[in-house]
Parts: C-alpha cells; structure tokens; sequence
C-alpha cells in the first residue's frame, strides 16, 4: 500500500483572522504602543459611532451593522463582544453630554496618541497600508484578551 500526498494529513490552513490579527501585531510589539492602543483604539471606536451618530443615528447604525458583518465573516466570538461594545457605545450617546464636541476632542487627543505611539514603535500605523486594519484595531486588542483567558476565537 502506497501513500499519496493527498492521503496525507493536511496542514491547518490559516484563518483570515489569525493572518490580519498577525500582521497588525507586527507594528504594535513595543509595550509602549501597545498600552497606548489598550486605551486609544476603544475610544476611537467609541468616538468614531459618536461622531456619526450626531451627523445622524441611522450612519452610526449603518456603520454598526456593516463592522459587525466584517467581524461575523473573521469570528463569531469577537462579533459578539463588538456587538456588546457597539450597544454600550450607543446607548452612552444618549446620556453624554455635548456628545459631538467631547467625541472631537477626544478623536482628536487619542489619534495623536496613536502616532506617537506608532513613532516609539518605529513602524507607521497598518491602516496606512490599508484602511481595512482600522476594523482590525480592536480585533488585535480582542485577540490578546482572549489568549489571555484561555479563550478560542
């Protein structure tokens, strides 16, 4: 009996996930921008939806629904924790005052931040070569908690 190269175990292809999770780990390994993304990228999310949600609430919720596909598509236990986040952020929108001006200030205040981060770093922002890792952002953030806890994604 022969065997064949197909009849040999396969190795595991690599998730789309674990490939941009990886990639956008390549310019966060410095502990400083990586304490700097743990505080920042949450916050654009956040401030991201407010900002929409005050040009008008139905582009917050489109946004929503369209990050909340991309994630379905990569993983199913990061969709639900967006969705959780994505819930929070909005229901605060109602209770924050000035919500538009204290969304700008602190988009401002934590991209600023991030590029500082990304000059100790030495490596510029992933988003740069391509916008799609602005999604990714809170996926990497995710991804390390959920190693962290013993957690599959």
């Amino acid at each position: 009996m022969s065997t064949t190269a197909t009849d040999l175990p396969q190795p595991r292809e690599r998730r789309r996930i674990d490939m941009l999770v990886g990639h956008y780990a390549e310019s966060h390994r410095h502990p400083t921008n990586v304490v700097v993304h743990w505080v920042c990228v949450p916050l654009i999310v956040w401030c991201t939806l407010a900002l929409m949600f005050v040009i008008h609430p139905w582009l917050c919720y489109g946004f929503s629904v369209f990050s909340l596909v991309y994630y379905a598509r990569l993983s199913w236990p990061m969709t639900a924790v967006m969705t959780l986040f994505s819930a929070a952020a909005i229901a605060s929108f109602f209770v924050v005052p000035h919500l538009g001006w204290v969304a700008l200030g602190v988009f401002v205040v934590t991209w600023v931040a991030q590029f500082i981060g990304h000059e100790i770093e030495g490596k510029k922002p992933s988003f740069l070569e391509d916008l799609q890792y602005l999604l990714v952002g809170p996926l990497f953030l995710l991804a390390k908690a959920f190693r962290k806890v013993g957690l599959r994604y």
